[in-house]
């Protein structure tokens, strides 16, 4: 069993929501199969990320991870210049407290963006369709991001806002 990208956004969706889920919805709002949600639920819950009776991520573990391990399991690839959606320091909430003005911010490449950056793949290619009618997801997503990308004190302002937003 190995952790695939897409684990970790199906749990982060889970995070954001306040309410019941079922695969087909989740599967709907981060536009996946589900029985891709299924896999990635169930890798998750091996890896002991996830708590499939209570059906909610194991909160401290999937913390543990995304703070001192998603960077090396699934680091992030500075790309091209192109147009995106900004992600990491660019995207809130980190860019209401680091401001930026001599580096390119990064982006996740789509011909829907608004800013011209340098490219970072997301966690997987549905991202920038599941973040559309989702801040709350989309702000947890760029927070990764920051940890994947960013300088030192970007990833420890990130580990500090997401731990925050998580244990919420």
């Amino acid at each position: 069993m190995q952790l695939k990208p897409q684990d970790i956004l199906v749990l982060l969706k889970i995070a954001s929501l306040n309410t019941d889920w079922s695969f087909r919805s989740l599967a709907s709002g981060l536009s996946m199969s589900v029985g891709e949600v299924h896999n990635a639920l169930d890798r998750a819950e091996r890896a002991q990320l996830f708590d499939a009776k209570r059906k909610r991520p194991r909160m401290q573990s999937l913390l543990e991870f995304l703070v001192h391990g998603i960077k090396y399991a699934f680091p992030a690839e500075r790309g091209t210049i192109t147009r995106g959606i900004p992600t990491g320091f660019a995207a809130t909430p980190l860019n209401e407290i680091i401001v930026s003005e001599e580096e390119l911010p990064p982006v996740w490449p789509s011909p829907h963006g608004t800013v011209r950056g340098y490219s970072v793949e997301p966690l997987f290619s549905s991202v920038p369709e599941a973040i559309k009618n989702d801040l709350r997801l989309y702000e947890l997503l760029s927070l990764v991001d920051a940890i994947r990308d960013g300088r030192a004190r970007e990833r420890k302002m990130a580990a500090e806002i997401l731990t925050q937003r998580l244990k919420n």
